[in-house]
């Protein structure tokens, strides 16, 4: 880490008169700026920094080199599966014979990509139980409300317009009541037993010939499994309702069942999670929809179809909801996730689940002497702790994360699932070893003693990150978003 650059904004690097960058002269002398109509020339300065080129390549080189991901240190973020991407995932991605097609371009040139998109669909309806997938949504978000359409349009087309309801646990992740409220759906929460598994009892009175459709996931977003999804399908069912699985805790699931078998009708996958590309930054990333076969004719349009002489084509079913998505998604991620699963192949790919949930009851036991656990017993890939065990300290969950920091090691997720105060999840892939784990259980019970022998240093933590702590509610309510306001 280089503080020297780090630490100051490139306008503070700014000196006036210095040049990074010269245009060339214009091969049209003839015109000029001045000839633009006034409606498209600039009222004001562009206030931009004035650094020489060395200086520019020095600052944002040394920002880079301070950016937390995988590659560069374990990050338990619950909820989330930060799981290591191997490389050769890249290279694949890489590769110029797919590098290089173009959406467009006639099918008879794009066998190859067309037969890797149809192989990847395949792969997930065997994993995941469920008869046909479409690869086109861009993101989970995406994908999820793309079920939602589905199930939506389900139900419209056998003339109940009425059913409208959409029933989500109180543990849901934040997406689901959001999806349904895109698609016109009403939001009814389902309350949680005391172990964090969905009350049937609760659930029962919600169902009516309103209902259509009822999303969980499962594992729930406290690591738990709910045992009883064949009893809620068959409630749901009977009331004319479909079953959604959301696809965020799919990991602990590999190799051991699977979402159609249990009763879903409709599932998504988030990619990044649980078949290892990358998270994107907000940019590209991948959410497969597979539902059940009746449902399938209704899966966006474009379809990539096998036909009888082995031959790939593109299929625009007058059946579907239409277009989500301007082609087929985000390929390169797509090849991502086909060069994992070739790669790890059945055998090593029915090993994550198991793993992941091993690594997880491993830190789970042995941090429950410092860390308040709410709920006992077998967890699956992820966890909940309610803060630090001893209360009396008042370091809170966002002390115990802000303190992680000056350890070098990201925070887990905190402050979710809302069902507990002081929430801290946390999430170890199957990806990290056991000298992993041990370190950073060595850490989070150095910080519980912290706050008991030492409490200020863990409340005002983090003291080795460029950036101190910073005033939450001051920066969401007076927000300095320019240079100028500083």
């Amino acid at each position: 880490m280089n503080n020297t650059y780090y630490g100051k904004l490139i306008f503070e690097l700014s000196q006036p008169g210095q040049v990074g960058y010269s245009l060339p002269k214009s091969s049209y002398p003839q015109y000029s700026l001045d000839q633009l109509p006034s409606a498209l020339r600039r009222q004001s300065e562009t206030l931009l920094p004035e650094v020489d080129e060395l200086t520019a390549v020095r600052h944002y080189t040394n920002m880079s080199n301070n950016n937390f991901g995988v590659d560069t240190g374990f990050y338990p973020l619950g909820s989330c599966t930060m799981k290591y991407n191997p490389k050769i995932n890249d290279e694949m991605a890489a590769h110029a014979d797919f590098a290089t097609l173009h959406p467009t371009q006639d099918t008879r040139g794009t066998q190859g990509a067309l037969r890797l998109y149809d192989e990847v669909q395949r792969s997930l309806s065997e994993i995941s139980g469920l008869h046909r997938f479409t690869l086109n949504p861009y993101a989970g978000a995406q994908g999820e409300m793309t079920g939602l359409m589905i199930i939506r349009t389900y139900h419209l087309r056998r003339g109940d317009a009425h059913r409208t309801k959409i029933i989500v646990p109180n543990s849901s992740h934040g997406t689901n009541p959001a999806s349904a409220a895109v698609c016109g759906l009403e939001i009814v929460e389902v309350k949680s037993t005391p172990n964090g598994t969905v009350d049937v009892n609760d659930l029962i009175p919600l169902l009516g010939d309103d209902l259509a459709g009822v999303m969980m996931t499962n594992p729930n977003t406290l690591g738990i499994f709910e045992t009883q999804i064949p009893e809620i399908a068959k409630l749901v069912h009977e009331a004319g309702g479909l079953m959604y699985y959301d696809g965020a805790n799919l990991n602990p699931m590999l190799g051991v069942c699977r979402p159609g078998d249990m009763g879903f009708d409709v599932m998504h996958i988030n990619l990044h999670k649980t078949f290892s590309t990358p998270h994107g930054g907000g940019g590209p990333g991948a959410g497969p929809v597979g539902v059940r076969e009746d449902l399938a004719e209704l899966l966006p349009n474009p379809q990539v179809i096998k036909k009888e002489d082995g031959t790939y084509d593109l299929y625009h079913n007058p059946d579907s909801i239409g277009y989500i998505s301007g082609f087929l998604g985000n390929y390169a991620v797509l090849m991502r996730a086909y060069a994992y699963l070739l790669t790890m192949g059945g055998d090593q790919l029915s090993k994550v689940g198991p793993l992941s949930v091993l690594n997880a009851n491993y830190i789970k036991e042995r941090l429950k002497d410092a860390y308040e656990l709410p709920i006992e017993g077998l967890c699956k890939h992820e966890f909940v702790y309610d803060g630090l065990k001893d209360k009396s300290t008042e370091v809170t969950t966002l002390d115990v994360a802000k303190r992680l920091l000056d350890y070098g090691y990201h925070a887990p997720t905190i402050y979710f699932p809302l069902l507990f105060h002081q929430s801290l999840m946390i999430e170890p892939t199957e990806t990290e070893s056991k000298s992993t784990l041990d370190a950073f259980i060595e850490v989070m019970h150095k910080i519980a003693d912290e706050a008991k022998s030492h409490p200020e240093v863990v409340k005002t933590a983090p003291h080795n990150t460029p950036i101190r702590r910073l005033d939450d509610v001051k920066a969401v309510r007076e927000p300095k978003l320019t240079f100028k306001d500083l």
